[in-house]
């Protein structure tokens, strides 16, 4: 009989973030499968278990106390491991992030155990847990199990639901942790104002720039500076999640011009990220391979290009806008702003 740890971190004052909570959906599906029960452990400053108590976990574990309130691999992975044992957990899931991707290995490790990132699906077959997973840049996906225990995991985001559920009283048991004495020591956290902030996870737009924005437009010029004022504008008025292709964010070091507000944290396709929204538009780029491959999630397709037989025309997208993108985005960015203020 497997004994399942659904385990997540916790900031102070709080809930549980959306992918957290969405780990906690497909831990559940998976102990139902098996039919099994599971259990929750957290740890943080003050971790909310109450939050969660309707969720139909056996047991609740807590590591607590400020030392574990800041995301740092020592505090993270000491608290985890506790945890683990706590539970006698022989597959523990935790939600893909910065925290638990970082100390997913070194966990197992300390467990005796085996670590698989980038899940993507969980099932049962034959009273056996299994894990879909992609390879290769999302081209290929994978079924496997594995037989070595305990079997650590970071679920993606976007897979399942987010669980939901009313909040209750849990009966928590608190573990004990002695942290190893910190190296290093949280001053403050400094972050782009939310105007400023371009990458939005949980937007149900995403909207991708291609290198098209600064090549020479029909009229034989380029005009940079009236890209950045449209596409900025554009994601201040929708709140969507800006996307860029490889070639956009690579051609500063070709000597061409760029905007300046796109890094690699944006870059989206198969040198970069597979974000997963309702809808997606893309503008100026081509829609081959490279670009469409970090669209594999997302729901629904458009694209605005001036060539009817680019990629995307080729049954990339689901809706292709003949037009030019300049064009259409200033008369978008019209109507949102009068939708706005009126």
């Amino acid at each position: 009989m497997e004994t399942i740890l659904f385990l997540s971190p916790t900031e102070a004052g709080s809930p549980l973030p959306k992918n957290a909570l969405e780990a906690l959906a497909a831990t559940k599906q998976l102990a139902d499968s098996l039919g099994t029960t599971f259990s929750v452990g957290l740890w943080g400053d003050a971790p909310k278990a109450d939050d969660i108590a309707s969720c139909g976990a056996a047991r609740f574990f807590a590591v607590t106390g400020a030392e574990f309130a800041q995301p740092r691999y020592a505090t993270d992975a000491a608290a985890a491991e506790a945890l683990c044992r706590a539970a006698n957990a022989t597959i523990v899931i935790g939600p893909a992030g910065s925290r638990w991707n970082r100390v997913l290995a070194g966990v197992a490790h300390r467990l005796g155990g085996r670590a698989d990132s980038h899940v993507t699906g969980l099932s049962a077959s034959d009273g056996s847990p299994r894990i879909a997973r992609w390879y290769y840049r999302q081209r290929m996906e994978g079924i496997l199990s594995r037989t070595q225990r305990p079997w650590v995991l970071a679920v993606e985001s976007g897979i399942v639901p987010a669980w939901h559920g009313e909040p209750g009283t849990a009966v928590v048991e608190a573990v004990s942790c002695t942290p190893p004495a910190p190296r290093s020591k949280v001053t403050g956290i400094e972050s782009p104002a939310a105007d400023q902030q371009t990458i939005r996870p949980d937007a149900d737009l995403l909207f991708v720039t291609g290198a098209g924005w600064t090549k020479k437009q029909p009229d034989g010029q380029v005009k940079t500076a009236e890209a950045e004022k449209l596409i900025l504008a554009f994601l201040r008025l929708s709140r969507a999640s800006l996307g860029s292709t490889k070639s956009l964010v690579d051609l500063g070091g070709e000597g061409h011009a760029t905007l300046p507000f796109l890094t690699h944290m944006n870059q989206v396709g198969q040198t970069g990220s597979t974000p997963r929204h309702a809808k997606g538009l893309s503008t100026c780029c081509h829609g081959e391979e490279p670009h469409t491959v970090g669209w594999r999630f997302v729901g629904e397709r458009r694209a605005i290009s001036l060539d009817p037989n680019c990629g995307w025309a080729r049954g990339k997208a689901d809706v292709l806008y003949v037009a030019d993108a300049f064009a259409v985005m200033e008369k978008v960015n019209g109507l949102l702003a009068r939708k706005a203020g009126g």
